[in-house]
C-alpha cells in the first residue's frame, strides 16, 4: 500500500508538535520502518537525532533525509547485541554534544517458530537483541540522564509481550519483559527528573505487512476494532510525546497504540 494511500486512510490531520529544541535524541534500530519514522518525527520537532543500526547505508540515507528536511542528524553503525559497542555509543555522544536528552529503544529481531522447534539460538537471539540490549543502554544513559537532572526514555514493547502471540514465545516473552523492566527503572530514576515508558504497537502497515498479500491484510484488519492497521507516523507521534517536556508527569506506562485490538 502507498503511504499517500495509508494517509488517506486514516484521514490524519497535521504532525503532533512538540518542542524538543536543543535536545539529543538516541534512536537504535533507526534504518528502517518505526524506528525511521520516529527519528524523522524527533528531528522535526527539533531535536538532534542519533540514529543506530547495523546498515551504515540506510542510516546515511536516513541522515540526509533529515538534513535535507532542515533537520540535525548523526548516523552510528552498531550493532546492539555487542554489549561492549553499547557503552561506547553513549559515551561518544554525550562527548560529542555535551549531553543526552532522549532515549529511544527500537531494535528488535523476530525468530518465530513454535516452541516445540525453538532452538537455544533462537531464543538468545532474540532477548538478546529485544530485551538485553535496552538494558544495557538504559543503564548507560541513565547516568548523565540522571546528572543533568533531566531525561526521556521510551520503550517499544509490542502487543505481543501482553497478550502473547503463538510462533513468538522467544519474542513475546521479550517484549513483556521490556514492559516490566520499564515500569521498574522509571520507579529508580523518576526522582532525578527521568521519566521511562514504553509504547506497544499493535499491527503496523510496512513492508513486512504488504507481503501478507491483500487476503491475509483484510484477516488482520477485521480483528482489528480500528478496521486498519496503524501507521509507523503514529508511533513515532506518541513516541514524541512522551519523549517531550510536557510528558514530565508520566513514568512506568505503557501506552498501548493498536486501533483497540486487545482492549
Amino acid at each position: 500500500m502507498e503511504w499517500g494511500n495509508r494517509m488517506a486512510e486514516t484521514k490524519q490531520a497535521k504532525p503532533l508538535q512538540v518542542d524538543l529544541a536543543g535536545q539529543v535524541a538516541l534512536v537504535t534500530g533507526a534504518s528502517q520502518g518505526i524506528g525511521r519514522a520516529i527519528a524523522e518525527t524527533l528531528a522535526a520537532n527539533g531535536a538532534t537525532v542519533c540514529v543506530l543500526a547495523r546498515n551504515k547505508e540506510k542510516l546515511e540515507s536516513l541522515v540526509e533525509a533529515i538534513t535535507s528536511a532542515g533537520g540535525k542528524a548523526d548516523s552510528i553503525p552498531c550493532d546492539v547485541s555487542q554489549p561492549d559497542a553499547i557503552e561506547k555509543v553513549v559515551e561518544t555522544i554525550v562527548e560529542k554534544h555535551g549531553r543526552l536528552d532522549i532515549l529511544v529503544n527500537n531494535a528488535g529481531v523476530t525468530r518465530d517458530t513454535l516452541l516445540p522447534r525453538m532452538s537455544n539460538d533462537e531464543w538468545d537471539e532474540v532477548l538478546s537483541t529485544n530485551l538485553r540490549a535496552p538494558f544495557l543502554f538504559m543503564r548507560a544513559v541513565s547516568r548523565p540522564m540522571m546528572q543533568q537532572r533531566y531525561g526521556r526514555i521510551v520503550n517499544i514493547s509490542s502487543v505481543s509481550g501482553m497478550i502473547g502471540n503463538p510462533g513468538q514465545a522467544n519474542y513475546s516473552a521479550s517484549k513483556a519483559g521490556l514492559i516490566g523492566l520499564t515500569q521498574t527503572v522509571a520507579k529508580e530514576l523518576a526522582g532525578r527528573k527521568v521519566t521511562v515508558n514504553a509504547v506497544a504497537p499493535g499491527f503496523i502497515a510496512s513492508d513486512m505487512t504488504d507481503a501478507l498479500g491483500p487476503a491475509l491484510l483484510d484477516v488482520v484488519k477485521k480483528r482489528v476494532p480500528a478496521k486498519r492497521l496503524g501507521l509507523a507516523a503514529e508511533i513515532a507521534e506518541a513516541v514524541a510525546f512522551l519523549a517531550s517536556p510536557s510528558a514530565g508527569y508520566i513514568t512506568a506506562q505503557t501506552l498501548v497504540v493498536d486501533g483497540g485490538l486487545i482492549g
